[in-house]
């Protein structure tokens, strides 16, 4: 076990899984970042997850934009797209894929 200290402890979810499935991998893990920081897009490319399958990213329990910033001790998740209708309005998916269009569309 990594000391939470310099770890994210990050869950996989839904059809997400079989990029870890195919590499042996489990859909639970930690993983060292830099006290600093890292992108939660970062380490979704470290696990290694396709950004283009990721539609919401959680940080301890809350939906974030895939370019916001993740640090050591926090919990991220990572789901694909497919998650009902509503579900995307009431926690917050629709707005941070319309944010994480705009930052997109800017690079």
């Amino acid at each position: 076990m990594i000391s939470s200290e310099k770890a994210i402890h990050i869950h996989v979810f839904g059809s997400l899984r079989r990029h870890l499935a195919e590499r042996g991998l489990p859909w639970t893990m930690e993983r060292r970042i830099p006290a600093m920081g890292s992108s939660a897009l970062e380490v979704a490319g470290e696990i290694p997850l396709p950004p283009e399958e990721i539609e919401a990213v959680f940080r301890n329990g809350r939906v974030i934009n895939i370019h916001d910033s993740v640090y050591p001790g926090d919990r991220l998740s990572f789901f694909p797209y497919g998650t009902p209708g509503p579900y995307r309005i009431f926690l917050g998916m629709a707005r941070e894929n319309i944010r994480r269009a705009q930052i997109e569309s800017k690079s």
